[in-house]
């Protein structure tokens, strides 16, 4: 025990020293504050959500942009050339009407002159009216079968349209995509009503001509035969000697 007492005791000293020097004047201690560390914490999350918040609104900006910009996209197909081909293809043929055209005082001048029976017109013009009622019904049934053969050529084009335009309104990207399809449906279907309203008026027109020849032509019949009675009782027999 004595051998242990100096050494003791010179710890013991040495320490009492160091706790007896001076603290340097610019030392701080630090002191740990809870409230404080919170409060800084809870700002840094508050930042930090206000930063992802950020980053969100400006995806959605992005997603938005890109959703504007497949809305605007263009159809990529267009049926436009095809649907004015065949609306050209059957106005060319309605134009080629012959005769009787499709003009409201060229009929009326027609009428007045070849479908109406005058009591003082001659015979020979009865006859040259009658020809010509003849012509223009086959004029007229004749236009018919070629506006009917337009028609029907042009089913094809149409049909390979209608296909197409099916398949890029089932693909459409955006909302301008898939209204530009259903405008062009539109479109092929107003020029198939064309086709069937041209048709329709071929053909109402050689039956109307075909009508109106068969009125002329039992006013032309009755008139003829009133001039044959007329004649008969003007007749006066005359003696015929007959040599052997």
């Amino acid at each position: 025990m004595k051998t242990r007492t100096p050494w003791l005791a010179a710890l013991v000293c040495s320490t009492s020293l160091v706790l007896a020097l001076p603290t340097p004047a610019g030392a701080q201690l630090t002191v740990y504050d809870p409230t404080n560390y919170a409060s800084n914490v809870m700002q840094a999350a508050r930042a930090l959500e206000q930063i992802n918040n950020q980053v969100r609104g400006l995806q959605n900006q992005a997603l938005s942009l890109t959703n504007q910009a497949r809305n605007l996209a263009q159809l990529p197909y267009s049926s436009l050339q095809t649907v004015q081909g065949n609306l050209g293809r059957i106005s060319g043929l309605m134009q080629q009407a012959q005769r009787v055209a499709y003009d409201v005082q060229a009929i009326q001048r027609e009428f007045g002159k070849n479908y109406t029976v005058d009591a003082g017109s001659r015979d020979a013009d009865l006859i040259a009216s009658a020809n010509a009622r003849w012509l223009n019904s086959a004029a007229a049934f004749q236009h018919a079968l070629q506006v009917q053969a337009g028609v029907v050529a042009g089913l094809p084009s149409a049909r390979t349209e209608l296909s197409n335009l099916v398949g890029a309104s089932q693909g459409a990207a955006g909302i301008l995509q898939a209204t530009q399809a259903g405008n062009q449906l539109l479109a092929l279907q107003s020029q198939q009503l064309t086709d069937l309203t041209a048709m329709m008026a071929a053909q109402g027109r050689a039956a109307a001509l075909e009508q109106a020849e068969r009125a002329a032509s039992r006013a032309q019949a009755q008139e003829q035969f009133r001039r044959f009675l007329d004649r008969r009782q003007g007749y006066q027999a005359h003696p015929v000697e007959m040599y052997r």
